[in-house]
């Protein structure tokens, strides 16, 4: 009886300490958890993108040429440092191990369209440079900065050292309009996107922000929407972002305070995605209108259409059935069915009116009626797409879009030269859909060298001395990475994220001290 006691008293003590343990544990979890959550919340509130912008910070000795140790691999270079670029480079490099990179740049320094035309305010969208640095980092991937191709070496010269040559140089040019007055008096989007955001080739645009309380924007699409976006933003909420301080100072005296958006067809043809239109219908102290009788046919369309696109028009109709109000502060119009013919403005270049057809839909079509319609403004700005310019007289050019000649990424007429992104397939599509076609772009291009005998090439050894000789001033990757980390040196000084250096020839500088 007393052994059966002491028996129950040792398993009632075994439990309750058990217990204790148990309870132990898991007040332990609960703390982990929470700083877990402390840490994440924490790294939420930092911008991503300042993570990993700089290329790499040590000297390009620590990293081997294309050429050296691995003389026997296959060499592959890229043409464009953009997301086209390096997710092609990303790919490749995971794929075959075998596979050496080398990345050739006009600019200075990398990244492209995500450096200098996201908009500043999306510093998000620049979440995927961690990715670029991380491939720029690799043992078998280089960058340089600084030349031209087409210029300072051609692609038939570039394959000459390389087993393939992958172009991915984007698209720099804009579309044209094609009506009078535009040369003189209507300003690029594009251009006013580069200048915002510190791309030194625009850094001298001097747009007439100071006497233009109106400004029409042509074209509907997200750029357009994110130049109407700043602007209309107070200049007190961009001093953050990484807009040059020459531009912030041009913006403090804009007196924009009417923005009108123009598109040639209807409210469900907008090509601006939902989060661009959402950013407008908060912007704080900025009434957006859009004229009711332009959302006629939403209804029909709403309970048909795909989720994403259902969503975009509900927003569109909502705001096309607010009551009209007298707008007296910071104003966005959207104007539909309207085409510009012509535009009017002074000597010196600023607008003063422009001229716009009204059309009419047939089968989804813009059809110009006979009707117009005359509207004052101060300032003119084009946004009706980007295109590729002709960079090398040796690549084969599609004229009306300005894209390379290709078929699934395979140059014609060119073996082993290949185009992705935008040089390939014209400017469509975001940062995402550049990322799958690259991707298949490397894929199509490992097919093909595995499919072939491929005799031994000198790369990089051989391209950097022929651009030596040739007296151009190559941007090493260390000198591409300090460039970036002066920037975010002087940004840091002045309490926002970078401070960009506008002019090339200052880059260059910064790179000679480096590379000295």
């Amino acid at each position: 009886m007393m052994l059966t006691n002491l028996t129950q008293r040792c398993c009632t003590v075994i439990r309750a300490r058990k217990q204790c343990s148990h309870n132990r544990l898991i007040a332990s979890q609960n703390v982990l958890q929470k700083l877990v959550l402390n840490i994440r919340s924490a790294a939420a509130l930092l911008p991503r993108a300042q993570l990993s912008t700089v290329v790499h910070s040590t000297s390009d000795s620590s990293k081997s040429s294309s050429t050296g140790s691995s003389s026997g691999a296959t060499k592959v270079c890229i043409i464009g440092s953009g997301p086209a670029g390096f997710y092609t480079a990303i790919k490749l490099l995971k794929n075959d191990s075998s596979v050496y990179v080398d990345i050739y740049e006009k600019l200075a320094v990398p990244y492209g369209l995500v450096r200098y035309g996201v908009a500043p305010d999306h510093p998000e969208v620049k979440n995927c440079i961690s990715a670029f640095s991380a491939a720029a980092n690799k043992e078998r991937c280089n960058f340089y900065g600084n030349i031209s191709v087409g210029s300072d070496i051609t692609v038939p010269e570039l394959r000459q050292h390389y087993h393939a040559v992958v172009l991915a140089s984007g698209a720099w040019g804009d579309r044209k309009l094609g009506i009078p007055g535009e040369a003189d008096h209507v300003v690029s989007a594009r251009r006013l996107v580069g200048w915002y955001n510190g791309l030194p080739q625009d850094s001298g645009l001097q747009p007439p922000l100071y006497d233009a309380q109106h400004a029409v924007i042509i074209g509907q699409g997200n750029v357009a929407l994110d130049v109407a976006r700043i602007l209309l933003t107070p200049v007190d909420k961009l001093r953050k972002l990484d807009i040059p301080e020459h531009v912030l100072e041009q913006l403090s005296r804009s007196r924009v305070t009417r923005v009108t958006l123009v598109g040639r067809r209807a409210p469900q043809h907008a090509a601006f995605t939902i989060k661009e239109l959402r950013e407008m219908t908060k912007l704080e102290g900025v009434a957006l209108t859009i004229n009711r009788e332009d959302c006629h046919q939403l209804t029909k369309l709403i309970p048909n259409a795909g989720r994403a696109r259902r969503r975009l028009l509900e927003l569109l109709l909502s705001i096309g059935e607010q009551p009209v109000k007298a707008v007296t502060g910071r104003h966005c119009v959207m104007k539909f069915l309207r085409s510009p013919t012509a535009v009017t403005g002074t000597k010196d270049g600023r607008a003063t009116s422009i001229t716009l057809a009204l059309n009419r839909l047939e089968d989804d079509r813009a059809v110009a009626t006979n009707d117009t319609e005359v509207l004052p403004c101060d300032l003119v700005l084009r946004s009706i797409g980007y295109v590729g310019t002709r960079f090398d007289s040796s690549l084969p050019y599609t004229e009306h879009n300005g894209t390379i000649s290709n078929t699934n990424g395979r140059v014609t007429g060119m073996e082993g030269v290949y185009a992705t992104g935008w040089a390939g397939s014209g400017p469509i599509g975001v940062i995402a859909s550049t990322m799958t076609d690259s991707f298949t772009c490397a894929q199509t291009l490992l097919a093909d060298l595995a499919a072939s005998t491929q005799e031994p090439k000198q790369g990089s050894d051989a391209v950097l001395q022929l651009l030596r000789d040739r007296g151009v001033h190559v941007v090493s990757q260390a000198a591409a990475s300090r460039i970036m980390q002066v920037e975010e040196e002087r940004g840091a000084a002045a309490g926002k994220l970078r401070e960009k250096i506008t002019s090339h020839d200052a880059m260059l500088n910064v790179a000679a001290a480096t590379d000295a």
